[in-house]
């Protein structure tokens, strides 16, 4: 194929996809095939193997597959193969939920793109613009950002997708449980009127992705590399080794890192459900409890939160929660393994229902090991074992989503608010000299973290309103792409 005239690679009127035959590495054209070599594989790995065909097809679709899986190969290599070197326009926008993120795909297109000539970028918030701009002026091609920066460049002007032809979503369900949502809502607004290819790649897709995924994308096909067909239903089983007695810590570190849509926690006894709750409470997490001795008007009063999406940790026994239907559930966390193995199932039965994804994460003492193991190799569960996160894995993640909602609280004021905020510059530079002033600092960051990120749930219906349609000054109002984007 030749660089210079790339392919309409789109499927016109596409139905249900059909089952699409695997890539070999053999058949990738000898420029790929070099990047790859580059990057030491000897063969695709599944997810390339069996995504790559659609990503060709141009057929909008969801693909799932669990983390470090090889996903951003199965859209790089596509990618680095279908943009146009010969244009400097953005041709394709990977969407990230993280700076490391941003920074770990651009490395990789570099690697798997060596042969092609295709220019990329990572783009992302808490520093400078000046390298950003500079390779947007230099003609890349491929732009890999977080979505607050990207909206940044896109309300400046310094950053124009008239020429997009691919849209990834990389960790999607993520992205629209971090607070970026309302951004790529506004970055959608500057999506060109030609189609776009639009792809989300995600380990799980929960119910409120799947639901959510329509608004970006037309009538989107599902691909499940845990499955031999195109469908997505599947829970992920995952435990995290404590050691010590610090569990409720170990909790709560496994809640930012994970942060849950809604969760459903499990405690074996009446006295840990009190107990974690006050814990959650009291750390500013949105959170209730079920249990046997709980009166019938309390009972009805959190029933009624949970029936109207407005809580977003349950946590309860076994018997407290039974004949409790939560569709919507995207984690169940059980914070000791289940006394009855028969229980595990009932517990992670929860999530991943209705065509969803979803998942069932354990907490486990060293000691209760062996006996969580027999519960998987009874029921051939796929359980997968991770360490908890450190205090500085917590803090960087936390740290990214700061920036991110500060950034938008920044965007959101008009000209006399940035001019009052002035006043405080002096003071900001002041207090980061000492370790008071510091403190001081991380005081009021932590406050606007738990009041925003944190504040409690809110319902599928509002969260979902439309953005705002764009206008553009200089060619006037714009038409928006209504056969893709329904607002």
């Amino acid at each position: 194929m030749n660089q210079t005239e790339p392919r309409n690679y789109r499927e016109e009127n596409a139905g249900e996809p059909l089952v699409l035959p695997e890539a070999r590495l053999a058949d990738l054209p000898e420029r790929l095939q070099q990047g790859v070599r580059n990057a030491g594989w000897s063969e695709l790995m599944p997810v390339q193997a069996r995504g790559i065909p659609y990503l060709f097809s141009g057929r909008d679709m969801m693909i799932q597959s669990r983390t470090g899986s090889g996903k951003t190969g199965a859209y790089l290599l596509p990618l680095l193969e279908m943009i146009n070197p010969m244009d400097p326009s953005v041709q394709a926008l990977v969407l990230v939920p993280t700076r490391e993120l941003a920074q770990q795909v651009q490395a990789d297109a570099e690697t798997l793109g060596v042969a092609t000539d295709v220019r990329s970028v990572a783009v992302y918030g808490g520093v400078g613009y000046r390298e950003q701009l500079d390779a947007f002026k230099a003609g890349a091609q491929l732009v890999i950002g977080t979505p607050g920066r990207i909206l940044d460049h896109l309300l400046q002007r310094s950053l124009v997708l008239d020429s997009l032809r691919f849209l990834i979503f990389d960790e999607a369900d993520r992205m629209l449980s971090m607070g970026f949502y309302p951004d790529m809502r506004r970055v959608q607004a500057y999506l060109p009127s030609t189609p776009v290819s639009t792809y989300m790649f995600s380990a799980t897709f929960p119910p409120q992705v799947i639901r959510l995924a329509d608004q970006f994308m037309q009538r989107p096909g599902f691909l499940n590399l845990s499955s031999d067909h195109i469908h997505v239903t599947e829970t992920e089983h995952i435990f995290y080794n404590v050691h010590g007695l610090d569990k409720e810590r170990g909790l709560v570190s496994i809640i930012e890192i994970e942060n849950p849509h809604s969760a459903l926690i499990f405690c074996n006894t009446r006295m840990h459900v009190d107990y974690v709750t006050v814990v959650l409470q009291r750390y500013g997490y949105d959170a209730d409890l079920l249990s046997s001795d709980l009166s019938q008007v309390a009972r009805e009063r959190v029933m009624e939160r949970v029936r109207q999406g407005k809580l977003r940790f349950l946590v309860a026994t076994d018997v407290a929660a039974r004949g409790i239907d939560l569709p919507e559930l995207s984690h169940v966390i059980q914070y000791e393994p289940p006394e009855d193995p028969e229980a595990y199932i009932h517990r992670a039965g929860r999530t991943g229902r209705a065509g969803s994804s979803g998942t069932a994460i354990t907490l486990a003492y060293t000691s209760e090991r062996p006996a969580l193991l027999r519960i998987a190799r009874q029921f051939n569960i796929d359980l997968q074992e991770r360490s908890l996160p450190t205090s500085e894995e917590v803090g960087k993640v936390v740290s990214e989503r700061i920036i991110t909602l500060l950034e938008a609280r920044l965007r959101g004021r008009d000209r006399l608010q940035a001019e009052r905020m002035q006043r405080f510059l002096p003071l900001a530079r002041r207090l980061g000299e000492n370790d008071q002033g510091v403190e001081l600092l991380a005081m009021l960051l932590d406050d606007f973290y738990q009041e925003t990120f944190h504040a409690p749930a809110v319902p599928p219906e509002e969260a979902e309103k439309p953005a705002p349609r764009r206008t553009d000054k200089r060619r006037g109002s714009r038409r928006r792409r209504s056969s893709r984007h329904n607002t």
